[in-house]
């Protein structure tokens, strides 16, 4: 529901329930035929005092320290209900009586204005409230896109320049596997440039692009690296960051491979009602230098998304490295 037609229901309320209830408070029916001229007036002044709160939003001029037009509108307001509290009463009644009369009819006066302006600066004061949060919301909401952008712009050269360097490799050693690498670099490429201004994508589209990577990735490795790749796919519609997996598989294929000894990479990838798994393992054939921009890239990317319905563990067991991710839906 928008602010609007919050707006607009409480403005219902008030003009239709809430005044006329406050208006039974006094003898209406007595008035009706004794003051008439006076009940109406007083009926008009007060939707005409609703009006104008609502119109002129104290509470934000207030925030905005502009006193001076708050302090001319309060006195205006005053002095019209001071004028409408001493209207004359027209009934031909003894003067004492009078007295009593008038002094109840300055009393209602009086109640109905707190009343009416309690009302609707309480309101204004909520919608205020509740307009400036929404715009942090929308701040926040801004400045997540902004770092979500960035960080996948981080990524991707990370993710290219890694790759760029293992085709050298084959160019250098005069591969006969360098021309089919070459096509399955460009089917990544293209793959990565036609999403390159998505956020989210489906698991089955990811899993496409990991294989073809996975596929490039053995292009250059020989039989001492082995790769086990398996998922399975309850949901092919699950979505997901674009881009994210790959940097997991990356770091395995950088630290977890060896030309003249034996190791194997796992990729496993498992979606359900229960929400998405992820889990790589390589043995550790190199030492990482530092810490590992990717990865932190991709937890900060997480968080923005997913807040607390994520868990994402990285660490060693014996020589082995392994990374697990859990996304609950």
């Amino acid at each position: 529901m928008n602010l609007k037609r919050i707006t607009l229901y409480i403005d219902i309320v008030f003009c239709i329930i809430f005044l006329p209830a406050i208006l039974m408070l006094v003898p209406v029916d007595r008035w009706i035929t004794t003051q008439t001229t006076f009940l109406v007036i007083l009926i008009i002044y007060l939707y005409i005092l609703y009006i104008v709160y609502r119109a002129v939003n104290f509470p934000m001029l207030i925030v905005r320290k502009k006193y001076l037009p708050v302090i001319i509108m309060t006195i205006i307001l005053v002095a019209v209900t001071e004028l409408i509290s001493n209207f004359p009463v027209t009934e031909d009644i003894d003067p004492q009586k009078m007295l009593i009369r008038k002094h109840l009819r300055v009393r209602t006066v009086w109640f109905f204005f707190l009343i009416v302006t309690g009302f609707s600066l309480a309101i204004e004061l909520l919608l205020e409230l509740f307009r400036q949060n929404l715009a942090k919301q929308e701040i926040e909401a801004e400045k997540n896109k902004a770092e979500l952008s960035l960080y996948k712009s981080q990524i991707d050269p990370h993710f290219l320049f890694n790759t760029l360097n293992a085709l050298y490799g084959l160019v250098i050693s005069q591969s006969p596997n360098t021309e089919s690498a070459f096509i399955k670099f460009s089917d990544i490429l293209k793959y990565m440039y036609s999403h390159s201004t998505t956020d989210m994508i489906n698991i089955k589209s990811e899993i496409r692009y990991i294989e073809q990577y996975v596929e490039l990735q053995k292009l250059r490795l020989n039989h001492h690296t082995m790769v086990d790749f398996d998922y399975e796919i309850s949901n092919p519609e699950i979505q997901l960051p674009s881009m994210l997996l790959i940097t997991f598989i990356e770091n395995a294929f950088k630290y977890g491979t060896s030309s003249d000894e034996d190791c194997r990479i796992t990729i496993f990838i498992r979606s359900g009602k229960e929400g998405l798994m992820f889990r790589t393992e390589n043995r550790i054939m190199k030492r990482e230098e530092g810490s590992s921009i990717g990865i932190s890239n991709c937890r900060k990317r997480l968080e923005l998304i997913y807040g607390s319905r994520f868990t994402l563990e990285t660490g060693t067991r014996g020589n082995t490295y392994i990374t697990e991710l859990k996304i609950m839906n």
